[in-house]
């Protein structure tokens, strides 16, 4: 929250200031503003009077900004493009319908391109718009209006609804299954790790009794599709969602050691999911809530609609 009892200088002061700083000079700035020098002059004399400091030193013809001229630029900036961007949104936004969705890679290949020609025929005149990312994007500086992100719903100050869990199952090759009797003899073979979780392998070990393991020959992947190709490679253990593991597993290409329903057991809290992730101000646009309550109909019922689908296969 601000403080009230600060007093903001005029804007055009700002204005005047935020030009002068970039071209250190009074006229090159009156230049690009289409005013006197004088007027600068005046202005930012003004802007001084404000705020009780000087800004310039003065050296003959020439302007240098000091120490606290170069701080207040710094904010002076940043204000100026926030407020440009906001513009630039609003200007958009009165122009066409537009909506800007980032998801996860592996939610929007595995669930939501199958089913995305449902929002379509719910709102035709939406200009959807979906990229991918494997982070939580900039809402801001990607453009994005909602987003699906894998984790555990932990995005503050942004809102998050679990849209469904992502239940992993423990597999490994044939090969590395015959090294492995017990929970125990994962200690001397590499785990396969998400860099979005660091925490998921340790919550699954302790779940299966065993703690305090170094993890020396461990890879981390940044994607389930890696990760996934990884682990039929035979280069460790991985946790692999339920849907991929499924096939691999009918196929024989994987094996299960400890079942199927590892993390099904597990605390609801301890296990990751797909969220969608927005700033709650983005539901005050039409196209936005609109896709918000579509996305939640589809999958927001959490850890029962991934189970039922896992159980399908879909």
């Amino acid at each position: 929250m601000g403080n009230s009892s600060v007093r903001l200088p005029p804007l055009n002061a700002m204005r005047v200031f935020h030009t002068v700083v970039r071209h250190r000079s009074f006229r090159s700035a009156a230049d690009e503003l289409s005013v006197s020098p004088q007027a600068v002059s005046q202005q930012i004399k003004l802007l001084e009077e404000t705020l009780g400091v000087e800004l310039f030193e003065r050296k003959g013809r020439a302007i240098e900004p000091n120490e606290q001229a170069i701080l207040l630029a710094h904010y002076v900036q940043a204000a100026f493009d926030e407020l440009a961007e906001g513009v630039r949104r609003v200007a958009k936004a009165t122009t066409r319908n537009r909506i800007n969705v980032n998801a996860s890679p592996y939610f929007a290949t595995r669930y939501l391109l199958d089913r995305i020609a449902g929002f379509r025929n719910l709102a035709p005149d939406a200009d959807l718009r979906l990229t991918t990312m494997v982070d939580l994007p900039d809402f801001v500086a990607d453009e994005v209006d909602v987003a699906i992100q894998w984790g555990y719903g932990t995005w503050k100050p942004y809102e998050s609804t679990l849209l469904l869990r992502d239940y992993k199952i423990v597999c490994c090759t044939p090969e590395l299954a015959r090294q492995i009797a017990g929970p125990e003899d994962l200690r001397n073979l590499p785990l396969l790790h998400p860099v979005l979780s660091p925490e998921l392998w340790i919550n699954v070990l302790g779940h299966l009794g065993i703690a305090g393991r170094l993890g020396q020959k461990d890879i981390r992947f940044q994607d389930a599709a890696t990760m996934r190709s990884a682990t039929l490679a035979g280069l460790g253990v991985g946790l692999i969602s339920t849907v991929d593991a499924t096939e691999d597993l009918k196929l024989g290409k994987l094996v299960a050691p400890f079942g199927v329903k590892v993390m099904q057991q597990m605390p609801e809290a301890l296990v990751p999911g797909f969220y969608l992730v927005l700033p709650r101000s983005h539901r005050r646009i039409k196209t936005v809530a609109e896709f918000c309550r579509w996305i939640v109909g589809e999958w927001g019922e959490g850890p029962r609609a991934a189970a039922d689908d896992g159980e399908r296969g879909e």
